[in-house]
């Protein structure tokens, strides 16, 4: 029911569109529910397996999977293959998706586009290279305008600082093109203080309007992409396209993640898998800048 609902409408989405949404149900919903006929489904039994989704901390995804399932329900309706949509009766079921949504895009092909866009940048060169760095460390655009150079290792590739929002030490492994653009940076800063430094003075970080600045100046509107927006780009593709553990993604976003005890991990949790993730994520981002057709990755990490 679900592939034939899929085949019927998919042709008038968009591919990348399409292909999230099969792998949704494909990894998140038919080993459990599948097999069974669409009119025998129960409302708890739906509950019960978008709850899984939740319980990893996608919460986002959950929301999504339901919906989808809605879809299904109701094209079932429409062909006589059952009389209610269950989906319905979970309204509120799921608790609500946490913090401000700020604008961000997560369309591969819309995010090529901007890729481009921000390494052809005729800026400041200290701009451009914070606007090449965002997507590839996916922090807070506070944490990114105010690093420091006592804080990055260049030669073991990481960066550790303390996230100001948490009090909490954080790590970001830096991939070879983090690398790259930090050497090429320390070149220039690498005498100072901070790494991004502001136009008029190096003993003050960048401002904090220069990256929405320069992306407006690029004809980005604000509605469309917004500096955090970088960090729910990572964690849709990361999840969806390229599906990568949640847990081994909010580490990274230096959420707060706890074991089965109900206790906090520590900053190095993962550090490992974590270091594939951040350099599978720069590898990905060169091959939509590069006009690559990028297919779905099954079962990674």
């Amino acid at each position: 029911m679900t592939r034939e609902w899929y085949t019927k409408y998919s042709a008038t989405w968009n591919a990348s569109h399409g292909e999230r949404i099969i792998r949704r149900f494909e990894r998140d919903l038919f080993p459990w529910i599948g097999s069974k006929p669409i009119a025998e489904i129960a409302a708890p039994e739906l509950l019960a397996t978008v709850r899984r989704i939740e319980s990893r901390g996608a919460v986002e995804t959950a929301h999504r999977a339901l919906g989808n399932c809605g879809q299904v329900f109701r094209y079932a309706i429409a062909t006589g293959r059952a009389t209610r949509d269950i989906s319905a009766d979970l309204r509120g079921a799921l608790p609500p998706v946490k913090g401000e949504h700020f604008a961000t895009i997560t369309e591969p092909k819309q995010v090529a586009s901007l890729l481009r866009a921000m390494d052809d940048y005729t800026g400041s060169h200290v701009v451009r290279c914070a606007l090449r760095l965002a997507p590839l460390v996916f922090v807070r655009p506070g944490e990114l305008r105010t690093a420091e150079w006592k804080d990055i290792d260049i030669d073991g590739a990481e960066w550790r600082y303390t996230v100001t929002k948490t009090n909490t030490p954080h790590i970001v492994p830096l991939a070879r093109q983090a690398v790259e653009i930090l050497t090429e940076l320390q070149a220039l800063t690498g005498s100072g203080r901070f790494v991004f430094p502001g136009a008029r003075t190096n003993g003050r970080p960048m401002s904090d309007n220069a990256i929405l600045a320069a992306m407006r100046r690029m004809s980005i509107d604000k509605e469309e992409m917004s500096g955090h927006g970088f960090r729910a780009m990572a964690r849709t593709i990361l999840d969806e396209v390229l599906g990568f553990r949640s847990d081994f993604i909010e580490h990274q976003l230096a959420h707060a993640v706890k074991d089965r005890n109900g206790r906090a991990y520590n900053r190095t949790a993962h550090l490992p898998e974590r270091r594939k993730m951040m350099q599978q994520w720069a590898d990905y981002l060169d091959k939509l800048k590069a006009g690559a057709e990028i297919i779905p990755l099954h079962g990674v990490a």
